[in-house]
């Protein structure tokens, strides 16, 4: 999620984060203005009871004595360069339709002036997603969207609360940052990726996923950013995994363009990676030093366990490779073979794993022992 944010940051887009309270919603977008000198950000809470003044300012009394109902932007939206807004979803229309013209065209119509804002990104959050009609085309605007929740895995929300904040923090300058905004724009954009992007939505077309022609147009602006971050000197295929980030409009939807834009470029191959990471974190958990016999044996049986699911995803991933007949095309065959190589290295690498858990629990067995 954090690529996710610098890549709305540098492309000038907006991102949406769908999920409960206390999962580091605000803290995003905080941090990341904190990290750019000169940059005001502004953040709020939105009900149905907040009022315009509360987000746009208060309206000028010597404005009014010239009969121009102007506001005082002043620390509020109009005058933020990264902004929060949080349950965006819950505020009124009044509210709503000055929102979505600030964050579509950067303009803000205060009394007989249309003004432009500096608004670099805005990060909205919900816990849940809009229903109304009328919310639609907001929702639409945010070109990034992620769904989090708490942590799951032991191991992972050991690690977050082991964590500790960093005092330094590394900093850019506002024109630093538009510089870079510049250098995103200049990244290119192959013909290739052109005709992956064509691929990935007649696919998704197939299984009713559809996601306007301005999402897919905005959405070059984000595969440059993102290839950009990965110091790249051009959009590469593997750059439009990003975009399922970007092509689902319903969380259902989520892991059917994800698998769907993964097994269109990649086959198996990258989530067979993704697994092997997995395993990898989970045996540096396992084999933690400082625990107790019983700990280390607890940690133990987790790991076996969550291996054992592993190594079912990856069996399950190659059953429809080795399916295939001798006349499938040859880039099938190619995905097929480099899977398979993923494959024998993970379980080489799960089955050490496994012989050293055990080694170092038998061994502190015997020790409390004797």
């Amino acid at each position: 999620m954090i690529d996710g944010a610098l890549a709305a940051l540098l492309s000038s887009h907006h991102l949406l984060i769908i999920g409960p309270p206390g999962t580091a919603k605000s803290m995003l977008a905080d941090e990341l203005c904190r990290r750019i000198e000169g940059a005001n950000y502004f953040q709020w809470l939105l009900t149905r009871f907040t009022t315009p003044e509360e987000i746009f300012g208060a309206v000028s009394l010597k404005a009014l004595e010239q009969d121009d109902y102007r506001r005082v932007t002043t620390r509020k939206l109009p005058d933020a360069h990264i902004a929060f807004l949080d349950e965006i979803f819950k505020a009124n229309s009044s509210i709503l339709n000055a929102i979505l013209t600030l964050i579509n065209e950067r303009l803000f119509h205060n009394g007989k002036e249309v003004t432009r804002v500096p608004l670099l990104t805005l990060f909205g959050a919900s816990n849940e997603l809009p229903e109304e009609e009328e919310l639609t085309a907001l929702y639409d605007r945010f070109l990034v969207r992620f769904v989090v929740n708490y942590i799951v895995e032991d191991f992972r929300f050991l690690r977050m609360l082991e964590s500790q904040s960093q005092p330094q923090r590394t900093t850019l300058t506002l024109t630093e940052l538009n510089e870079l905004q510049q250098a995103v724009r200049d990244v290119p954009l192959p013909s290739y990726v052109y005709r992956g992007i064509a691929d990935i939505r007649r696919e998704l077309n197939k299984k009713n996923i559809h996601a306007s022609d301005r999402r897919y147009r905005q959405s070059l602006a984000l595969l440059q950013a993102h290839a950009f971050l990965e110091g790249e000197t051009e959009v590469q295929e593997k750059s439009l995994l990003f975009l399922e980030h970007a092509l689902w409009r319903d969380p259902a939807e989520q892991e059917q363009v994800r698998s769907t834009i993964r097994e269109l470029l990649l086959g198996y191959e990258e989530e067979i990676t993704e697994l092997l990471y997995e395993s990898r974190e989970i045996r540096e958990s396992a084999l933690q030093p400082g625990r107790t016999t019983d700990e280390r044996a607890r940690a133990l049986i987790e790991f076996h366990t969550k291996l054992r699911n592993i190594l079912a995803k990856v069996d399950q991933m190659r059953s429809p490779y080795a399916k295939r007949s001798s006349s499938a095309p040859v880039k099938n065959y190619l995905k097929w073979s480099k899977a398979t190589r993923f494959t024998v290295y993970y379980r080489m690498n799960c089955s050490l794993c496994i012989t050293r858990c055990y080694a170092k629990t038998s061994t502190a067995a015997f020790s409390t022992r004797n």
